[in-house]
């Protein structure tokens, strides 16, 4: 099973070593291989991401059996791209017409929310008793998206240290349980489900 990621690269290169670490305790014998198709910022849409999408599963010596886009459901665009992730969501089955290969998924509202359920462990590594912004991370949302609370709980805890993804995101999930952030946020949870689905990992399933 060969299952093409669209992403971006700032995320890939923090969350995918986790991901694939979650999927090989659940998914013995029948890990998938993961193609990451990155961008640098925000990936495609419209017309882009339908050629995208269909060039994936038809074209190449080993064309993907499935695709998944995934998305921040912030963008940083004015005024917001999406209202939320099943506006999302609607819109990128809507750009990809038919096609039962392909799978949208978001993070609501950024990648941030899914580090929030490990606040503890950030509050270690940002050396910070800054209360935790909510107990759904997901709700967190374009006024304030997640990746400005990590980025003033680092900056604000007296040492100047900025929140830097590609550094303090690794560090964060590093020796974690994903589920921790799965059952706490159901758009990290129905993501990895598909995963495990379309590699018949059904018992796998995260509930």
């Amino acid at each position: 099973m060969k299952i093409s990621l669209i992403m971006e690269g700032m995320t890939e290169k923090v969350f995918l070593p986790h991901l694939r670490a979650f999927l090989q305790t659940r998914l013995p014998g029948k890990m998938p291989k993961l193609d990451p198709v990155l961008y640098n910022g925000r990936i495609p849409t419209g017309e882009k991401l339908r050629r995208q999408v269909e060039t994936l599963l038809s074209v190449g010596k080993e064309p993907a059996d499935a695709v998944i886009a995934l998305t921040d459901v912030y963008t940083g665009s004015q005024p917001p791209d999406f209202a939320d992730a099943a506006d999302a969501k609607a819109k990128m089955r809507r750009w990809i017409g038919e096609n039962e290969r392909f799978y949208p998924h978001t993070a609501q509202h950024d990648f941030e929310a899914w580090l929030l359920p490990y606040w503890e462990r950030i509050q270690q590594l940002a050396k910070s008793n800054r209360a935790c912004p909510g107990s759904n991370p997901e709700r967190v949302n374009h006024m304030k998206p997640p990746a400005h609370h990590l980025q003033e709980v680092f900056s604000k805890a007296g040492r100047g240290q900025a929140y830097v993804k590609t550094r303090d995101a690794d560090r964060i999930l590093r020796g974690q349980d994903l589920l921790v952030a799965a059952n706490a946020c159901p758009e990290l949870k129905a993501f990895l489900n598909t995963i495990l689905r379309q590699c018949g990992g059904e018992e796998a399933m995260v509930p």
